[in-house]
């Protein structure tokens, strides 16, 4: 964006305790496309900003008794990230030297245009771009993994990223279901990517990894005090995602008591952070996974029904690598070709006993497993070719190839084969039935004569 072009979305706080000029300084933001919120006192611009995360800020230096460096401090202090333009009719080097070290971002002197306002607000839009950006990168340089792949030869998995193109364009919440290692994270940053939000933040929530306590603090934010180790303020990851995506990763871990407040949220788009009584709202777009049965998990009264229903308005289900047999190698050179460029190294080449022994493989840790194993190759293997014995010893010991429709394999090999994989998939032996159109009955034989294992 350049100087002179109009900026769409910010959301900005004007603070200055002349009505006229704050009315028209509002007008004069409002026709960019900007969402206004007017203070005239330093408590008032401070409650606002208990209230909402704003992007840009406009502070006078003057404020009847008060000092609007004092302001311009303490907003800072809730919020880094916000723009902070001071302006004053009694403009000085001293002052602005000052306002500039407590966190000022631009100076205007009064009477502006607006075309000084305008050149304000661009380049407060570009920093803002800026720090999504660099936000966004940070996350990827820290998962050190590929791009997410969106191409692929499997019909169902083709299926699943052209529902999360469509459904990117509306802020719709999207859940996510499969096995762990399929990807889910993968999909939920296209969905993010591709979405208006893109240049916003994404932010991560792994609920597994922490306490109740912890997990509502990363969540909403936290007071200081408000439990041991809290030594300030802190905003939660739905405040940072604010205008972006948060994304849930294994929803179905958040406990009973939070998953009211994040249904709340949801609903509603407003939270507290713990130890704190002021009511937040918040602009995000909702994207959870899990690798649970949710509608299990709901019957079993361990996951509210309505929250899930509010999660999953885009509903989709993505496959386990062993059913996208024709992507295993295609995935796996992507990945052996990533790791090896990082290791410095030219270019390696799977043989045809290395593909042979991948495709066998039955990939239990589906696409997390597979960049795991290549990560391995590139980084122990010394020769450019990589033939089976340089893969690891768990996949040379994979058992027979996993029988397909229309391979070289008997009725039975193949009735077994979907057997197993619909009873992976429903546990219930009444929905497995369902699916496989019998009776609950017939399914019990059919397991007892071909040996399937029984239900997860």
């Amino acid at each position: 964006m350049n100087a002179t072009e109009p900026a769409t979305d910010l959301r900005v706080l004007v603070v200055d305790d002349e009505p006229g000029i704050s009315l028209s300084l509002g007008v004069c933001l409002e026709a960019m496309g900007c969402s206004v919120v007017r203070a005239e006192s330093a408590d008032a611009a401070c409650a606002a900003a208990d209230r909402t995360r704003f992007d840009l800020a406009f502070v006078d230096l003057r404020l009847g008794a008060a000092d609007g460096l004092e302001v311009l401090s303490l907003l800072r202090a809730k919020d880094p990230d916000t723009t902070m333009v001071v302006m004053t009719a009694y403009a000085s080097v001293d002052r602005a030297v000052e306002a500039m070290r407590r966190g000022a971002w631009d100076f205007v002197a009064k009477p502006f245009t607006p075309d000084q306002v305008r050149q304000a607000v661009a380049r407060a839009a570009e920093r803002r771009r800026l720090l999504a950006r660099v936000a966004d990168l940070e996350g990827r340089l820290a998962t050190a993994a590929p791009d997410p792949a969106e191409e692929s030869a499997c019909p169902a998995f083709r299926a699943v990223i052209e529902t999360l193109r469509r459904a990117a364009s509306s802020d719709a919440p999207v859940l996510l279901r499969g096995e762990s290692g399929t990807g889910k994270s993968s999909l939920a940053r296209i969905v993010h990517d591709r979405s208006r939000r893109a240049a916003r933040p994404f932010a991560v929530v792994n609920c597994p990894t922490l306490t109740a306590e912890l997990l509502a603090a990363e969540l909403f934010g936290h007071a200081r005090g408000a439990f041991t180790g809290a030594v300030q303020d802190r905003p939660g990851r739905v405040e940072t995602a604010d205008g972006g995506t948060l994304f849930l990763d294994e929803v179905a871990e958040i406990p009973p008591h939070l998953q009211a407040k994040l249904l709340r949220f949801a609903q509603d788009r407003e939270y507290e952070r713990v130890g704190d009584p002021a009511t937040r709202r918040a602009d995000v777009r909702i994207v959870a996974a899990t690798n649970r049965d949710l509608d299990a998990e709901v019957a079993a009264g361990r996951f509210r029904e309505d929250l899930l229903y509010r999660l999953n308005v885009v509903d989709v289900t993505v496959p386990a690598l062993r059913d996208r047999p024709e992507d295993v190698i295609p995935l796996a050179e992507r990945f052996l070709a990533f790791f090896a460029r990082a290791a410095g190294r030219p270019r390696m080449v799977l043989t045809d006993s290395a593909r042979a022994t991948l495709e066998r493989h039955r990939w239990p840790g589906n696409v997390r497993e597979l960049r795991n194993a290549m990560e391995r190759v590139a980084i122990l293997w010394t020769a450019d070719e990589v033939p089976a014995e340089a893969l690891p010893e768990r996949l040379r010991g994979a058992a027979a190839p996993t029988p397909q429709v229309g391979g070289e394999f008997t009725i039975e090999q193949i009735e077994r084969e979907h057997l197993v994989r619909v009873l992976a998939r429903h546990p219930k032996p009444e929905e497995a039935a369902r699916v496989l159109g019998i009776d609950p009955s017939t399914l019990w034989r059919k397991r007892r004569r071909l040996a399937a294992p029984p239900p997860a």
